[in-house]
């Protein structure tokens, strides 16, 4: 394999005209696995887009140096057989990531399974400067191992967490949309607009959590110590555990675009200058639900879901 050193391709020192046909032909020959890093004295941002359309996601691309003077970028070709990962792989190998997606509104939970690449195109943004933020992501804090869970003790955490989090706080967002709509809807319609949504959130929910902790974890738990050989498996009422997952995934859907909306109708959680203390209470607690409610269905979509289905199939 070619060595960092030996294949750096400095295209300032070629013609404009001959730069990208060069860098195709660097870049064609290399074996999987095997990188290419040029030189440049701009952003070679151009000829990211170019390679992916001509070449297709056949490549890794990391900037070693982004300017203002000098830019270099390494190019890695995959190896055939790997799969790019899905923004909840990502998150799922470490949460401190889902920052990043949070801050350009990438839903990572229950739009988890579409590629970084698949959710940039859909959304508009630049996926060179995401993946550079990606790469760069803090690495100061040690991000929960939920992914080295069992599955009975990430079911019952979800539980004792999340869905207690939720129990306890739906009441008061209930209760202050209701105030903050009846109080100014007037002036500010879409309150009238986001008093409906928490109450369609609340229904969901409090009937979602219900089949989760009455069904559908306890059968993911007895997966798991039938797995150990502590049991036998009896016989589920719905088939395979992927019928009720798959309710389960359309469910926090259903939720997920309610919260889109909310806080689309509410810019961002932006107050207004008269807005009352209950008003800018509402707002924080809608924002503080929000991100609980994605770390909580990232968890079951991206790492408790998928475990229970590879269980079940051995």
């Amino acid at each position: 394999m070619q060595t960092l050193e030996e294949n750096i391709l400095d295209v300032t020192l070629l013609e404009p005209r001959q730069k990208h046909p060069t860098i195709f032909a660097r870049f064609d020959e290399l074996a999987e696995g095997e990188s290419l890093t040029i030189h440049n004295d701009h952003d070679p941002k151009p000829l990211y887009y170019q390679l992916l359309g001509e070449r297709g996601n056949i490549f890794i691309w990391k900037y070693l140096e982004q300017g203002p003077e000098n830019w270099k970028v390494q190019m890695t070709k995959h190896t055939i057989g790997e799969n790019e990962e899905t923004i909840g792989e990502i998150a799922t190998k470490d949460l401190r990531k889902a920052k990043i997606f949070k801050k350009y509104g990438i839903d990572f939970c229950c739009g988890g399974k579409k590629t970084l690449k698949e959710a940039c195109a859909k959304k508009g943004l630049d996926i060179t400067k995401i993946e550079q933020e990606l790469q760069e992501a803090d690495t100061n804090t040690r991000p929960i191992p939920y992914g080295d869970w069992s599955l009975s003790f990430l079911a019952d955490y979800i539980v004792n967490t999340h869905h207690s989090y939720v129990t306890q706080t739906l009441p008061d967002l209930c209760g202050y949309a209701a105030k903050v709509a009846k109080v100014h809807g007037q002036n500010q319609p879409e309150l009238l607009r986001i008093n409906e949504l928490v109450k369609e959130i609340n229904a969901e929910l409090m009937s979602h959590m219900q089949k989760e902790e009455k069904v559908l974890f306890p059968y993911i738990k007895e997966l798991e110590t039938v797995h150990a050989g502590e049991k036998p498996m009896h016989a589920a009422q719905f088939g395979t555990v992927q019928a009720p997952i798959n309710m389960m995934e359309m469910e926090h859907e259903v939720v997920g675009k309610n919260l889109a909306e909310i806080r689309t109708l509410s810019n961002n959680y932006t107050l207004p200058e008269d807005a009352c203390a209950s008003y800018s209470l509402l707002y924080r607690l809608l924002a503080e639900f929000e991100d609980d409610l994605f770390l909580h269905i990232h968890l079951e979509n991206n790492i408790l879901f998928p475990k229970a289905l590879k269980l079940e199939k051995r």
